[in-house]
């Protein structure tokens, strides 16, 4: 692959950008494709860890997990489940666990199905390898600013 600076100039270049950079691209492009099928990010959060729970997750559980996400207080989050709900996606049983309905399955595994497109034109060209260091050294910058990250 062609880089668009050297190896010595790559090396004075500000992590800060690049890493922004790197999210703003991924970020956008998760999004724009999730807005074609008519949904949001957060959307398909929630969706994600009511297909994926067993046991079934509260609405409380999957709140607090997700609104770390979206770095912002638990209405936000909360008006994304509301979302789900409103759309028919997801309900709610007795015990207050979060379920996904018969349209919110088929929902689910196309948006799925999506995602697993995405995730494969993000990797062209990169191996596990490569992957996997990008990773260790981003969690590396993370902690040598003091900052925390986490990622379920």
């Amino acid at each position: 692959m062609e880089y668009s600076y050297s190896d010595a100039d790559l090396l004075r270049q500000p992590i800060g950008y690049w890493s922004w950079a790197a999210y703003d691209a991924v970020v956008t492009r998760i999004r724009s494709a999730l807005a074609e099928l008519g949904t949001t990010q957060p959307q398909w959060w929630v969706l994600g860890q009511v297909a994926g729970a067993d046991p079934a997750k509260s609405r409380d559980e999957v709140s607090r997990l997700l609104r770390n996400y979206l770095g912002t207080g638990p209405e936000a989050m909360e008006e994304e489940i509301d979302h789900t709900v409103a759309r028919g996606w997801i309900d709610q049983d007795a015990a207050g666990r979060l379920h996904l309905t018969a349209e919110g399955r088929a929902f689910f595994d196309k948006a799925a199905a999506v995602q697993q497109e995405l995730h494969e034109e993000r990797h062209a060209g990169i191996s596990d390898e490569e992957y996997l260091t990008t990773l260790k050294v981003l969690q590396r910058f993370i902690r040598n600013t003091g900052g925390t990250a986490w990622h379920h």
